[in-house]
């Protein structure tokens, strides 16, 4: 899938990624996909609450050389 938008966070400690993310995905319509980056070693834990706790679908995440990917899917 591809990433109608993409967010690249990494560097930030929490809670900026996603404070960044929520505001990006505000601007999308439902059914477009957002892809996060993040080099947070909290991200997973962070992101799978926060998709879980607004109700958007977490599609996949990976973890390559230490950076987090995040493919979200705005409901």
């Amino acid at each position: 899938m591809k990433a109608d938008l993409i967010v690249d966070t990494k560097g930030l400690a929490c809670p900026m990624p996603i404070v960044k993310a929520k505001k990006a995905l505000d601007g999308l319509k439902p059914g477009q996909f957002m892809e996060v980056l993040s080099t947070d070693k909290g991200s997973l834990n962070d992101f799978t609450a926060w998709v879980r706790k607004t109700n958007h679908e977490l599609v996949q995440h990976t973890e390559e050389n230490g950076v987090f990917t995040f493919l979200v899917k705005k409901i």
